[in-house]
């Protein structure tokens, strides 16, 4: 194998590498983003059932205060059925009495309502705390491993970074203008083998010049069809399937 080749292979598994790590911080601020708005939303669903039940409460209390306003209506009908002479009269105040008292009867109906819904409020509430606290301590803990995740990726990012510059300074600078024109267009796979007659990247049937030329070792040798550039060894199977 060519000495520019065995440098530039050395150079795209560093590079391979960078690329792998790169990809895995990059995903780090996307996952504690979504795993902040899982929390959130767990907290916005307990601030809701907390909600909900002082709003039966208050609905409760509002309904307390009519029934005693009704009372009070009654006693005051009540006091002026006693001073009225009129049967037209106490007739009208009996009428808005029994009015009254069913004005009540409908408000108590109410209030059992309210009164069951506030027992399922208060379970759901209980249930969204759990729930809150559980993804709360869950989250705190996932985010806590990202950001140690984070500062090993880092790590390993600087110390690949560190001596790839004297790795690229090791080929020539035409090549490595080429290598890193093709890293750009073809990922991390800008240096392919040469296996059953095809191309490993593009994966298209090799002319027979270029099989040759591949297997001669003794200048670089390009795809010609993707550009990608070749190498051969002895492991593989120069000869195309049929």
């Amino acid at each position: 194998m060519l000495e520019v080749i065995e440098k530039l292979l050395i150079l795209q598994d560093r590079d391979r590498k960078i690329r792998r790590v790169q990809t895995e911080l990059a995903h780090i601020e996307p996952e504690r983003q979504s795993l902040k708005a899982k929390l959130a939303g767990t907290q916005t669903a307990l601030e809701n059932a907390r909600l909900r039940v002082k709003q039966i409460e208050s609905e409760r209390k509002r309904l307390e205060l009519d029934v005693e306003s009704k009372k009070s209506q009654i006693e005051k009908y009540a006091n002026q059925q006693l001073q009225t002479r009129k049967n037209e009269e106490y007739r009208a105040l009996a009428h808005e009495i029994e009015t009254c008292k069913a004005d009540i009867n409908k408000i108590e109906d109410q209030e059992i309502v309210l009164m069951e819904q506030g027992e399922q409020a208060q379970k759901n509430m209980v249930a969204a705390t759990r729930e809150a606290d559980a993804a709360k301590k869950l989250v705190e803990e996932q985010i806590s491993k990202l950001g140690e995740r984070e500062q090993n990726l880092s790590k390993e990012l600087g110390e690949l970074e560190s001596n790839r510059g004297e790795l690229a300074s090791a080929v020539d600078e035409t090549t490595r203008g080429r290598y890193e024109r093709l890293l750009k267009s073809k990922g991390d796979s800008a240096i392919v083998g040469v296996n059953h007659g095809v191309c490993g990247g593009c994966h298209m049937k090799l002319p027979a010049q270029v099989l040759i030329t591949s297997q001669g070792q003794q200048e670089i040798v390009t795809c010609t069809n993707c550009g990608r550039i070749l190498y051969y060894t002895r492991d593989m199977i120069l000869a195309a399937t049929d």
